[in-house]
C-alpha cells in the first residue's frame, strides 16, 4: 500500500509513463522467456517419449521374432533361461538395458533391475502385475530412483500374433537431456542478448515518448499556474496535441474567456462602487468648509455696520477666511481630479535605480537614506509616476514618524529572480492590524490632513505596471512597503 502511494504521490506522470512502458517491455519478456522454457520442456519430454516408444517397439520386435522362431509362447522358466544368451544379444545390439518377467511376475531374464525388484526377490510385485495386466492401454510407466539416478519404468505386455500375452518387458529409459539442455542454454544466451537489446532501446523510446505525452500537459500545468483573476492570462496554442489534451485545452481557453468577462465584470462593479464612494467622500469635504462659510456670511450680514471705524478691517478678516475655505476646497477638487484623471502609464526602458535615487534627493534633509544591490536595472517604467510613486511613499514613512522621534527612511532596491524589489522602510509608529485591510481604499486616511488618496493612486501606478505593492508593519516598529516591478 506505501508502494502504491508512494508511486501515485511522489512520481511525475512523465516518470510513471516511463516506469510503467518499461515494466511493460520486461514483463513482456519474461513472459516469453517463461513461455520458452516451457516449451523447451514440453518438445524434451515429447522427445523422450517418443524415444522411449521407438526403442520399447525395437525390442519387442526383436522379442516377438525370438519366440517365433523357438514356439516360447509357453515356455517355462528354464527353458527361457536357454536362450539368455539371445537374449542379451538383443540387448547388445540395440544398446539397452531390459528384463524379462511372467505373467506371474517371475524373472525369466535379467539385464537391468531396479532396486525394488531385487528387494523382492527378483520377482515383480502382484499388485504392479495386475495393474499391468488390467490395464487397457500397451505401457505402464512409472517414475523410478536407483543409484544411478531418475528413470522412466516401462513395463507392457508381450503378446504373440493372435493377441495372447506370454510375458512382461520392463524396459528403463533414462532420459538424455543434455542435448536438449545444451540447446536450451545456448537459445536463453541469444535471447538475453537480444531482450537486452530490447531492454535498452525501450528505455530510450519510453523516455522521448514520456517526454512527449507530457511535453502539452507541462506547458498547460504552466500555463495554469500563471493564471490569475487579477492578471492577462494568455490562451494556450499546441500543435500536433492529442484529442484529450487538445479537449482540455479548449476548456482552459474558454475558461480563461470567462475569467475575463468576469474579471472585466468585478472592475466595473468596483469603479462604480468606487465613484460612489469618491461622490460621497467629494460631498462630505466640500460640505464640510460651506457650513462655517454660510454661518459666517450670515453672521457678517447681521453685524455689518457701514459707519463703524474698524470696517476695513473686518472685511480683509472676513475675505480672510473665505478665502482659507475656498483654498480647502480647492485641495480636496485637485486631490480626486488627480486620483480620477491619472493618465495612462507610458512605459518605456528606464533605469530603475536612476530614478529611485532621484526621487530620494529630493529629500536629502530629511535623513532618506538609498541603497541598491545592483548599479543599473532597466525596466519598463513611466518616469513621471514612478517618481510620484517613490515620493508619495517616502513622504508617507516621514509623516508617519512623531515630532518628537528623529525620522529615518531606508529606500533599498534588489534584484529577486525576473522581479525588481523596491523597499521603503520607516521607524514610524506603524499601521494598527484593524487599518491593514484599508491602507489602499482611496478614502482611508490615518492622518489630521489630506484626502487619503496618496496610496491609493501608488497602488493604480503600480497595477498599470504590471506590479505589486505589499508591506509589512507592526505598531511601534515602523513599516515596509514593498514595491515589485517585473524585468521583462
Amino acid at each position: 500500500m506505501k508502494v502504491r502511494e508512494l508511486f501515485n504521490r511522489r512520481l511525475s506522470l512523465r516518470t510513471r509513463l516511463f516506469l510503467a512502458m518499461i515494466l511493460l517491455v520486461f514483463l513482456a519478456c519474461m513472459l516469453i522467456l517463461a513461455a520458452t522454457y516451457i516449451q523447451y520442456q514440453t518438445e524434451a519430454d515429447d522427445y523422450n517419449l517418443f524415444r522411449l516408444d521407438r526403442k520399447e517397439k525395437q525390442i519387442q520386435r526383436q522379442l516377438n521374432y525370438l519366440v517365433d522362431k523357438y514356439q516360447l509362447e509357453q515356455a517355462s522358466d528354464s527353458i527361457w533361461a536357454e536362450y539368455e544368451k539371445d537374449l542379451r544379444s538383443i540387448s547388445k545390439i540395440h544398446k539397452v538395458e531390459f528384463s524379462l518377467f511372467s505373467l506371474e511376475g517371475d524373472s525369466l531374464f535379467v539385464s537391468f533391475t531396479p532396486l525394488k525388484i531385487i528387494a523382492n526377490n527378483y520377482k515383480l510385485d502382484s499388485t504392479l502385475v495386475d495393474t499391468i495386466l488390467t490395464k487397457k492401454g500397451s505401457r505402464y510407466l512409472e517414475e523410478s530412483i536407483d543409484e544411478l539416478g531418475n528413470f522412466q519404468s516401462s513395463y507392457s505386455l508381450l503378446k504373440v500374433d493372435n493377441g495372447m500375452p506370454y510375458a512382461i518387458l520392463f524396459f528403463p529409459y533414462f532420459e538424455d537431456i543434455s542435448f536438449s539442455e545444451d540447446e536450451l542454454n545456448t537459445f536463453l544466451q541469444r535471447l538475453y542478448q537480444v531482450y537486452l537489446i530490447m531492454l535498452v532501446v525501450a528505455i530510450f523510446f519510453a523516455y522521448f515518448i514520456s517526454r512527449y505525452v507530457t511535453r502539452s500537459l507541462d506547458k498547460l500545468r504552466l500555463l495554469i499556474g500563471q493564471t490569475g483573476f487579477l492578471t492577462r492570462n494568455k490562451k494556450i496554442h499546441l500543435e500536433n496535441a492529442t484529442r484529450e489534451i487538445e479537449g482540455l485545452v479548449n476548456s482552459y481557453n474558454n475558461m480563461i474567456d470567462d475569467l475575463e468577462k468576469s474579471a472585466e465584470l468585478l472592475a466595473k462593479t468596483e469603479r462604480e462602487q468606487a465613484w460612489q464612494e469618491m461622490a460621497r467622500q467629494v460631498a462630505h469635504e466640500i460640505k464640510n468648509p460651506l457650513t462655517p462659510m454660510r454661518l459666517s456670511v450670515q453672521s457678517f450680514q447681521q453685524r455689518l455696520d457701514p459707519n463703524a471705524p474698524n470696517l476695513q478691517t473686518k472685511i480683509n478678516e472676513f475675505s480672510s477666511m473665505l478665502i482659507a475655505q475656498i483654498d480647502t476646497m480647492s485641495q480636496v477638487a485637485n486631490a480626486f481630479s488627480d486620483y480620477a484623471t491619472l493618465p495612462k502609464a507610458q512605459l518605456k526602458e528606464e533605469d530603475i535605480v536612476e530614478l529611485t535615487k532621484r526621487a530620494t534627493e529630493v529629500f536629502e534633509q530629511e535623513n532618506v537614506k538609498f541603497i541598491s544591490d545592483v548599479t543599473q536595472q532597466m525596466v519598463q517604467l513611466d518616469r513621471t509616476q514612478w517618481i510620484r510613486v517613490m515620493t508619495n511613499l517616502i513622504q508617507n514613512g516621514i509623516q508617519s514618524v512623531p515630532a518628537e522621534k528623529l525620522a529615518q527612511i531606508k529606500v533599498q532596491i534588489k534584484v529577486d529572480g525576473q522581479w525588481v524589489e523596491v523597499q521603503v522602510k520607516d521607524n514610524g509608529q506603524g499601521i494598527l492590524s484593524q487599518n491593514k485591510d484599508k491602507i489602499f481604499e482611496p478614502k482611508f486616511t490615518t492622518k489630521t490632513k489630506g484626502m487619503g488618496l496618496g496610496l491609493g493612486i501608488v497602488k493604480n501606478i503600480i497595477t498599470s505596471h504590471n506590479g505589486s505593492i505589499t508591506f509589512q508593519s507592526k505598531k511601534g516598529n515602523g513599516s515596509t512597503f514593498v514595491v515589485k516591478i517585473p524585468i521583462d
